[in-house]
C-alpha cells in the first residue's frame, strides 16, 4: 500500500505517530475555491482522540498548518500542502513493545517486509495517519460542495455484533453526533459503549464496522 490516493484529485500522506508531524499534500484541486479551513478543523476536532473515556488517551490539539496552495482563502490550483503538529508524543508508553509484536497491529509485518520498524506507537501503521486523510477529505468535500449539493454521512454501524438499525435516507449529521460511540441508533448505541467499556477493563480490544452514505 502506498501513500498516495487518487489521479486526478491526488492527496499524498505522510508523517508517523511519534514524528514531528502528519500531514498531507493535495494536487489536483481547482483553483479558486473558497477554503473554509474552520470547516476542516472541525473535521479534525471530530477525529481528535482522548474525547472520551471510549477512545485513545491521547492528547492531542490537532491545530491545521496550511503551508502553500492558498491565497487569501482560494485556492491557487497548486499543490496544497497541509500538517497537524504531534505534540503528544510518548515513547515510553511504548517501550515495552519494542521487542514484542502487538496482535490485531502491523508490528510484525512492518519487520517483515522493510527489516526494521518504528515502534514508537506504531510509526505509519498508526491510526494517527488518519488526521492527513481527514484535512484532506475536508478539502474533497469542499470542492464536491462547491460544483453540486453533496452530502457525505459516516456512522458507525456496528460494534462486535451490535448492530444498528438506521435508515439512510432520514439520518441527519446531529443524530450521529448525538452519542459518544457516534452511532445514530440510541438503543444500540447504549450497547455498544456498555460492550467496549467490558472489553477495555479485560484490557483487550474490539472490532466494528463503519458505514458511509453520499
Amino acid at each position: 500500500m502506498g501513500s498516495q490516493t487518487g489521479r486526478i484529485f491526488r492527496v499524498t500522506t505522510f508523517g508517523e505517530s511519534h514524528g514531528g508531524a502528519v500531514g498531507a499534500i493535495v494536487e489536483g484541486c481547482p483553483a479558486g475555491i473558497e477554503l473554509d479551513l474552520p470547516a476542516i478543523q472541525a473535521d479534525l476536532k471530530r477525529r481528535r482522540p482522548g474525547q472520551s473515556e471510549l477512545t485513545t488517551p491521547r492528547k492531542e490539539p490537532d491545530e491545521l498548518l496550511v503551508l502553500s496552495g492558498l491565497f487569501e482563502g482560494q485556492t491557487l490550483g497548486s499543490p496544497i500542502c497541509m500538517m497537524v503538529e504531534n505534540k503528544d508524543a510518548d515513547p515510553r508508553a511504548y517501550k515495552s513493545f519494542q521487542d514484542v509484536f502487538r496482535p490485531s497491529h502491523a508490528d510484525f509485518t512492518t519487520e517483515a517486509k522493510y527489516g526494521i520498524r518504528n515502534w514508537q506507537g506504531g510509526g505509519r501503521a498508526s491510526a494517527r495517519e488518519t488526521v492527513a486523510r481527514v484535512a484532506a477529505g475536508g478539502v474533497a468535500k469542499q470542492v464536491l460542495s462547491h460544483f453540486a449539493p453533496v452530502e457525505i454521512l459516516a456512522w458507525v454501524d456496528r460494534i462486535g455484533d451490535i448492530q444498528a438499525q438506521v435508515d439512510p435516507l432520514k439520518l441527519n449529521a446531529s443524530e450521529i453526533e448525538s452519542n459518544p460511540v457516534r452511532c445514530p441508533d440510541p438503543a444500540a448505541a447504549e450497547k455498544m459503549a456498555e460492550t467496549i467499556r467490558a472489553v477495555q477493563k479485560k484490557g483487550d480490544s474490539i472490532g466494528g464496522l463503519i458505514r458511509c452514505i453520499a
